[in-house]
């Protein structure tokens, strides 16, 4: 197969689409669009985003150290691209898009009733790399929603029709293709 050499870029995709809410105490709640987050380790659970410091977010998460990553299904994409090019400093984004702000309990952050999955960061670390800093969080608590639990309590994430971000276009995730182990199973 031939190619053809690009300029260095990030060309890792297709990556999560997820929208990240913070709030500050007495403040309106607010919604983040991020395509730049990921795992980073599992014991402890640790996951990390990245924000640009000029964005309205950056500033809520950097004084509260709290965050919450919510996934978002195709139910959401909406929702998920208008809080990606609106700004929290000139709109109420629950409010504009009718999402729920949910306390989650004992966390300061507020989560997104309607996403299927919501992760509960607190940042344990900022790493300024350039255009964005990354916010390293350890994963304090995680709702899902009950309709994602099999009869065996397993979580079926599939179910979920989650969404993922690929070079300025949001995709539904496709058909499963395997389970971990399925290449050496016999």
């Amino acid at each position: 197969m031939a190619k053809k050499i690009w300029k260095p870029g990030n060309m890792l995709n297709p990556v999560p689409a997820v929208m990240v809410s913070a709030a500050r105490e007495g403040e309106k709640p607010n919604i983040c669009t991020i395509a730049w987050a990921g795992t980073v380790c599992s014991d402890p659970p640790m996951v990390s985003i990245s924000v640009r410091p000029e964005r309205y977010t950056y500033g809520i998460i950097k004084d509260t150290g709290a965050f919450v990553v919510n996934l978002a299904d195709e139910k959401l994409a909406r929702a998920l691209d208008w809080c990606g090019v609106r700004s929290g400093r000139d709109f109420d984004k629950f409010a504009e898009t009718g999402l729920t702000a949910e306390r989650p309990e004992g966390f300061e952050a507020p989560a997104i009733a309607e996403s299927p999955v919501s992760i509960h960061c607190r940042v344990t670390r900022v790493l300024p790399l350039g255009s964005h800093d990354m916010f390293l969080a350890e994963v304090t608590g995680v709702a899902v929603s009950e309709e994602l639990i099999d009869e065996k309590n397993a979580l079926d994430l599939e179910k979920a029709g989650l969404v993922a971000y690929s070079h300025g276009v949001y995709h539904g995730l496709g058909k499963a293709i395997g389970k971990f182990g399925f290449s050496v199973k016999k």
